[in-house]
C-alpha cells in the first residue's frame, strides 16, 4: 500500500459527517423495528465511515465483484450500521432501513448472504475472523490479487477461543492483506468486557500472535485514516478505543443498553442532536478496486479418469479419500485441501504431495479450519475439502451450523468413525457425527462403503451445493463395486438379493461388510437376506428401502458403527414411519465404548456378522411363530 497521505480537512469533515449519518440511520432503523443494537452500531460509526469511504476499494453496485475488498462484520449484532453503510453508498434505499428485521425484508437481525454485500453469516460471535482469514489466504495464495480483507470484531467476542485460533493462523501465514479492527467499546451484553478499556493488553496479545497492532481513538477519523494507511509484512490489528452508544446523550458508555432500541421520543431528540453536528450533506464515493482477481470456473468438475480398483482388493475408505482428492486436484486447480494435523491419518497428505501449494495446514484448530474453508470458498473462489477425525468435527458444530446459514459450499471428510478404529478408544471414535450432520439444513451426508464409492462421493461432493460430509473408516475392506458403477445422491445400492430373501439388512461402511459376511453364513442355513448400501444417509433413498422391505415381509434390520441416536437406524425409521407392516430392528453402539481390537469391539457392541445373524434368525422365527 502507498505511504500514508493525510487527508485534507474537507475529507476528514466528510468522514465525520458520514459517521454521524450512519449513527442516525442505525437509530432510525432499530427504533422502527422495535429491536436491535443501536449502541453497538454507534461505537463503530467512525470505523465504518473510514473503512467504507476511505480505506476500502469496491464497486458499490457489484458487491460480490471478485476484485472488491472484502468486509466481514464479526460483531453481527451491529448489522444496522452495515446496512446503513450500503444505503449511504447508494446500493440500498434509505427507506429499506426502516424495514429492518421484518419478515419480508432482506435486512435481517444479523447479516446473512441473502444480502448481496454479505459473504458469510455472522452473529454467533467469534467466527468472523476465521472466515476473513480464509478469504485473505485465498486472496494472497490462490488469487494472488490485490484485494484486502477487513474484519470488525467487538471486544466481547475476544473472549472466544476461536478468535485466537484465527489470530494464530493469520500470524503464522503472514496474511499481510488482512486487517482486524477491534471495537473496544468496553461494555458487553450484561456486564463490562473483562479488559474494559485496557487497550494496551489487547495490543500485547495481538503482537504475541504475530500481528502489527496499533492503538487508536476509535472516534477520531484522522487516527483511523492513518492506521488503515499503514502496510506491514504481517496482518494488522487496529485496536480502537470507543464508547458504546457514542453520540447518544444519557446512554453513551452506560450499562444496561445492550440490544435495546431507543424509544421513539428519545430517538427523535437524539437524532436532532447528532444532525446538528453534520456540516455537509455531500456523500463520499469509495475508490474502485484494481481488477486483478482471475476468472475462476468451479462448475462441473470431473475426475480425469475412472476409479482403478480391483473387486476384492482391500482398501480403507480413508485412504481412498486421499487418492480421490489428489486425483480431483488434477481436474481443477481451484480444488484445495485443509487438514488439522491429521493428514497422515485422513490421507489428505496424498493431495499435499501432488498439489503442495493448494494444501492448507490448519494445525489442531478444527473450529478455525471450518471457518477457513468457508472463507476460502466464499464468492466461489475455491472448492474446499477439509478433513480430520470425524469426532473432532463435533467441536466445530457451531461453525458448521453457521456455514449452513452462510449458504457455504464446503466439503468435510471425517475419518476414523465408530468403534471399528479399535485400540485408540472412545475419545477418537466418531459416534455422533451422523446425528450432527443430518441435523444441518441442506447438508448431504455420504457414507461410502468401499474405495470406488468413496471416489465417486468425492467427485459428487465437489459439484454439490451446501455442506457435504463424507464419513470414512479406518479398517481395510474389500472393494465390492466395479469401477464403472454409477452413484447418485439419494440413491441406495442393493448389493445382494434373491427371490427368497426374508429380511432386508441395511449397513454402511464396515457394517455393510459385516452384513455381507452374515449373509454368507446364513445362506448355508438356507436363510436369505437382502443387503442395502444407502451411499447417502441424507438424503436417504426411501423408495428403494420400502420396495425391498416389502419384498422381505416388511422386515428391516439396520446395523451401524454409530450411537443409536440420530444415525442410520433413526434415519430409516423416519423414512418408513406410517408405512403399514414395516418393522425396524436397530443394531448400534449402545454406550460409551473402550479400547480393544476392531473385531472385538464390533462383537462387544453387537454390530458384527454374528449379531446380524442372530437378529435375522430372531426376526424370521418371530414371523414363523406368528404364522
Amino acid at each position: 500500500m502507498e505511504d500514508y497521505h493525510k487527508p485534507d480537512q474537507q475529507t476528514l469533515q466528510a468522514l465525520k459527517d458520514t459517521a454521524n449519518r450512519l449513527r442516525i440511520s442505525s437509530i432510525k432503523a432499530t427504533t422502527a423495528a422495535g429491536s436491535g443494537h443501536p449502541t453497538s452500531c454507534c461505537s463503530a460509526a467512525e470505523i465504518m465511515s473510514v473503512l467504507f469511504f476511505h480505506a476500502m476499494k469496491y464497486k458499490v453496485q457489484d458487491p460480490r465483484n471478485a476484485s472488491n475488498d472484502r468486509f466481514v462484520l464479526s460483531k453481527g449484532h451491529a448489522a444496522p450500521i452495515l446496512y446503513s453503510v450500503w444505503a449511504e453508498a447508494g446500493f440500498l434505499q434509505e427507506t429499506d432501513l426502516l424495514n429492518l428485521r421484518k419478515i419480508d425484508s432482506v435486512l435481517e437481525g444479523h447479516p446473512v448472504p441473502r444480502q448481496a454485500f454479505t459473504d458469510v453469516a455472522t452473529g454467533s460471535l467469534g467466527q468472523g475472523l476465521g472466515a476473513a482469514c480464509g478469504m485473505a489466504y485465498a486472496g494472497k495464495f490462490f488469487d494472488r490479487a490485490s484485494y484486502r480483507v477487513y474484519c470488525l470484531l467487538g471486544d466481547g467476542e475476544l473472549s472466544e477461543g476461536s478468535v485466537w485460533e484465527a489470530m494464530a493462523f493469520a500470524g503464522f501465514y503472514k496474511l499481510d492483506n488482512l486487517v482486524a479492527i477491534f471495537d473496544v467499546n468496553r461494555l458487553g451484553q450484561s456486564d463490562p468486557a473483562p479488559l474494559q478499556h485496557h487497550v494496551e493488553i489487547y495490543q500485547k496479545r495481538c503482537e504475541a500472535f504475530g500481528w502489527h497492532a496499533i492503538i487508536v481513538d476509535g472516534h477520531s477519523v484522522e487516527e483511523l485514516c492513518k492506521a488503515f494507511g499503514q502496510a506491514k509484512h504481517q496482518p494488522t490489528a487496529i485496536i480502537a478505543k470507543t464508547f458504546k452508544g457514542k453520540g447518544i446523550s444519557g446512554v453513551e458508555d452506560k450499562e444496561s443498553w445492550h440490544g435495546k432500541p431507543l424509544p421513539k421520543n428519545m430517538a427523535e431528540q437524539v437524532i436532532l442532536e447528532i444532525d446538528e453536528k453534520i456540516q455537509n450533506k455531500k456523500k463520499l464515493s469509495p475508490a474502485l478496486p484494481e481488477e486483478d482477481a482471475p476468472v475462476v470456473n468451479i462448475r462441473n468438475i470431473k475426475m480425469p479418469s475412472p476409479p482403478s480398483y480391483k473387486v476384492g482388493e482391500k482398501w480403507a475408505t480413508r485412504k481412498a479419500y486421499g487418492v480421490a482428492l489428489a486425483k480431483l486436484g488434477h481436474a481443477n486447480d481451484r480444488v484445495i485441501a485443509l487438514d488439522g494435523d491429521t493428514k497422515n491419518s485422513t490421507f489428505s497428505e496424498l493431495f499435499k504431495k501432488d498439489h503442495p501449494s493448494r494444501y492448507i495446514e490448519c494445525y489442531i484448530a478444527e473450529q478455525n479450519m471450518v471457518s477457513i474453508a468457508v472463507g476460502c470458498a466464499a464468492r466461489d473462489r475455491t472448492v474446499a475439502f477439509a478433513s480430520t477425525f470425524a469426532t473432532f468435527f463435533t467441536r466445530a458444530f457451531d461453525q458448521i451450523r453457521m456455514a449452513a446459514i452462510s449458504e457455504s459450499n464446503i466439503n468435510l471428510c471425517g475419518s476414523h468413525c465408530g468403534v471399528s478404529i479399535g485400540e485408540d478408544g472412545p475419545s477418537q471414535m466418531g459416534l455422533e457425527d451422523l446425528s450432527m450432520f443430518r441435523a444441518v439444513p441442506n447438508a448431504t451426508v455420504f457414507y461410502p462403503s468401499d474405495a470406488v464409492a468413496t471416489e465417486k462421493a468425492v467427485e459428487i461432493a465437489a459439484n454439490t451445493k451446501g455442506i457435504c460430509f463424507i464419513r470414512t473408516s479406518r479398517p481395510e475392506n474389500p472393494v465390492i463395486y466395479n469401477n464403472n458403477e454409477d452413484f447418485h445422491i439419494g440413491q441406495a445400492k442393493v448389493v445382494l438379493k434373491s427371490k427368497d430373501d426374508q429380511v432386508t439388512v441395511i449397513g454402511a461402511g464396515v457394517t455393510l461388510h459385516e452384513a455381507l459376511a452374515a449373509a454368507e453364513q446364513l445362506r448355508k442355513e438356507k436363510i436369505f437376506i437382502r443387503v442395502i448400501d444407502p451411499f447417502t444417509i441424507k438424503p436417504l433413498d426411501k423408495k428403494t428401502i420400502l420396495e425391498n422391505a416389502r419384498a422381505t415381509k416388511g422386515r428391516i434390520i439396520t446395523v451401524e458403527d454409530h450411537y443409536h441416536e440420530g444415525g442410520i437406524g433413526e434415519a430409516v425409521c423416519a423414512a418408513v414411519v406410517g408405512e403399514p407392516g414395516i418393522t425396524v430392528n436397530r443394531l448400534a453402539v449402545s454406550h460409551v465404548p473402550r479400547s480393544g481390537k476392531s473385531a472385538e469391539l464390533l462383537k462387544m457392541f453387537g454390530i458384527d456378522k454374528d449379531a446380524i445373524v442372530q437378529a435375522v434368525k430372531v426376526a424370521v422365527s418371530k414371523s414363523r411363530n406368528a404364522e
